[in-house]
């Protein structure tokens, strides 16, 4: 990974352009069979990340950026998948340099700001960025492709390239889906897919990590660390009407996450034939339009910034 387009970037390696079809979906080939990233790369997808932005942008009230980032020069976006925040974030400030990496082209907008650069490249990998280089780097929905024994070295990485005084911003859903009234059991649905994703992954992927991004930012040597949790409502149970437009939205996004992003990993790890993984999705998905067990996730989000 480089940000000297000129002279060190190469041309993209015609393996990650690759895709396969799996139950009507597309995946980039390379990413399944190297373990990297289940999640589909079409046109489906990229609606559903774009859907999930505008339901971000709604929950941080338009906020891209949360700390005190002033007149940033370059920034690093990792994971920009449909590069809806990156391209957010450079007509925001058409003076800075943006580059976001990810493992798939697939998603890349057509008509990129001209201050956007776009990298393919694997996350997991040592960062070649230069030391002391962004003033801000921001890492989203990075949880099921950071590779499990990765995430202490990855977050030092950010840190490294960080300028002093440099802030990272990371946001993680923790994909546990919690009753806001208790009334979830182990009987339902929705809890047998969560448990089950989340066993299916645990050889490979630490599906926790949002739970510790304070700790991995402290221990990779930054200060000013600071970290919430906010609930994210699966559907209009919520009686704040801000909270129940969200739900309302990530309804559909949550939907669309579950069948897609899930499916190898359940069918693959834990053996579950096809017709067995479409019924459990069909009977999570009618328990996620049921307002009365008030089904939520956790947004877990954390910044920190580099000691001068």
């Amino acid at each position: 990974m480089s940000s000297n387009l000129e002279s060190d970037t190469i041309s993209l390696d015609t393996s990650f352009e690759a895709t396969i079809q799996i139950q009507g979906r597309t995946y980039q080939q390379w990413a399944v069979e190297h373990g990297t990233s289940y999640g589909p790369v079409d046109e489906y997808e990229r609606d559903r990340q774009e859907t999930q932005h505008q339901i971000f942008k709604l929950v941080f009230d338009r906020r891209l950026i949360f700390p005190p980032v002033h007149n940033p020069r370059k920034i690093l976006d990792c994971g920009y998948g449909s590069a809806s925040w990156a391209t957010d974030v450079a007509m925001s400030y058409p003076r800075c340099e943006v580059i976001g990496v990810d493992i798939t082209p697939h998603m890349m907008p057509d008509d990129p700001p001209q201050n956007l650069i776009l990298q393919v490249d694997d996350l997991n990998e040592p960062f070649t960025f230069h030391t002391n280089e962004f003033d801000f780097i921001h890492s989203r929905n990075v949880v099921t492709g950071i590779n499990k024994g990765r995430w202490p070295a990855y977050v030092k990485d950010c840190a490294r390239v960080l300028k002093p005084g440099g802030w990272l911003q990371m946001v993680e859903i923790y994909h546990n889906v919690q009753s806001d009234n208790g009334t979830m059991t182990d009987g339902h649905a929705l809890r047998e897919l969560s448990t089950k994703f989340l066993s299916a992954a645990e050889n490979s992927k630490d599906l926790r990590a949002p739970l510790a991004l304070e700790s991995l930012m402290q221990g990779a040597g930054m200060v000013d660390v600071a970290g919430r949790m906010i609930p994210l409502p699966l559907n209009g149970w919520s009686i704040n009407p801000k909270e129940r437009e969200i739900g309302e939205k990530f309804n559909y996004s949550y939907k669309a996450a579950m069948s897609g992003h899930m499916r190898i990993p359940l069918t693959e790890s834990l053996h579950m034939t096809d017709d067995q993984f479409n019924d459990l999705i069909q009977r999570a998905t009618e328990e996620l339009d049921n307002t009365g067990l008030k089904p939520y996730v956790g947004l877990y989000i954390c910044i920190g910034r580099k000691a001068i």
